[in-house]
C-alpha cells in the first residue's frame, strides 16, 4: 500500500473528514482499515482499494477533486472553539450552516474571549496548509487597553519578548484611537499560538479589555458581519487564501 496512490491522510483530508493532523490519529489508533488490514501512516489508497474508518467503507474519489467551500464567521466572545464542551457552553460550531455528508474544519482557533475572524472549510487538505507554521499567514488583531502605552514599550514587542513557550514578538504595531481611559492598537503577526496576542501585552504589565480578530491572510472582517453570523466566501477570495 505504500507506494502506489495518495497517502490516506490526504485523500480523507481533501474529502471533508477532518484536518490530515486528526486523521492521522484516527490512523495511529487503528480506526482505518484498506483492503482489510489495519492501516499504517505511510500507507497510500487509490480508487481500486476498500477502505473503512469505524468498520464503515468510506467512497474514495480521486477523479475529480470537490469543490472546497470556505466561510467566515464573525466569532462573539464567550463561544469556544471546540465541538463539545464538558461545561456546555457555546460553540462556534453551533452557528454554522449544517452540511451533508462532510462538516466544517476549522482554520485555526480563537480563544474564548476573543470575538473577530473566523474561517471554517470542507477541505480539510487547505485548513492544514494554512495552519501550518510554514504558511506565515498574518494575523491582524484590534487590542483595546488601559491608557497609553508608552514607546519604548511598544519596542521591545517588536523586538521580541521571552515567553513560556519562547520568543515572541509584533511585526508590527499602530495606534488606532481611543476614548477615554481606553486605547486602541493594531496588531500584525505571523503565529498563531495559544494567547500569543493577550500574553505578549500581559508580559509589559499592560491589560487587554478587548481583543478581536479583523483579518487572516487577505481575508478582512467585514463591518456589516455581526457577531454570531457567517457568510460564503467568493470564488477569488477563496483563490486568493489558497495562494496566499
Amino acid at each position: 500500500m505504500k507506494n502506489r496512490g495518495e497517502r490516506i491522510q490526504k485523500v480523507l483530508a481533501r474529502l471533508g473528514f477532518g484536518s490530515r493532523r486528526e486523521i492521522e490519529g484516527w490512523i495511529r489508533a487503528g480506526r482505518i482499515t484498506v483492503n482489510g488490514q489495519v492501516a499504517e501512516l505511510a500507507d497510500c489508497v487509490s480508487e481500486n482499494d476498500k477502505l473503512t474508518l469505524d468498520g464503515k467503507a468510506v467512497k474514495l474519489k480521486f477523479v475529480k477533486k470537490p469543490s472546497a467551500r470556505v466561510i467566515m464567521y464573525h466569532k462573539p466572545a464567550g463561544e469556544i472553539c471546540s465541538r463539545q464542551d464538558e461545561e456546555r457552553r457555546p460553540t462556534v460550531f453551533d452557528a454554522l450552516p449544517s452540511l451533508r455528508n462532510r462538516r466544517w474544519i476549522s482554520i485555526g482557533r480563537l480563544d474564548f474571549n476573543t470575538s473577530g475572524l473566523l474561517l471554517f472549510t470542507t477541505d480539510g487538505e487547505l485548513a492544514h496548509r494554512l495552519m501550518h507554521p510554514s504558511s506565515e499567514i498574518e494575523r491582524e488583531y484590534a487590542v483595546r487597553v488601559l491608557g497609553r502605552v508608552q514607546e519604548d514599550v511598544l519596542q521591545r514587542l517588536k523586538r521580541g519578548v521571552r515567553l513560556e513557550d519562547g520568543m515572541a514578538h509584533f511585526d508590527e504595531i499602530s495606534f488606532a484611537g481611543g476614548e477615554g481611559a481606553n486605547t486602541w492598537y493594531h496588531v500584525i503577526l505571523h503565529e498563531g499560538r495559544n494567547r500569543e496576542v493577550r500574553r505578549l501585552w500581559e508580559s509589559q504589565g499592560v491589560k487587554v479589555s478587548r481583543l478581536i480578530r479583523v483579518r487572516f491572510g487577505p481575508i478582512t472582517l467585514p463591518r456589516f458581519l455581526r457577531p454570531g453570523k457567517w457568510k460564503d466566501l467568493e470564488p477569488n477570495e477563496i483563490e486568493n487564501l489558497s495562494n496566499d
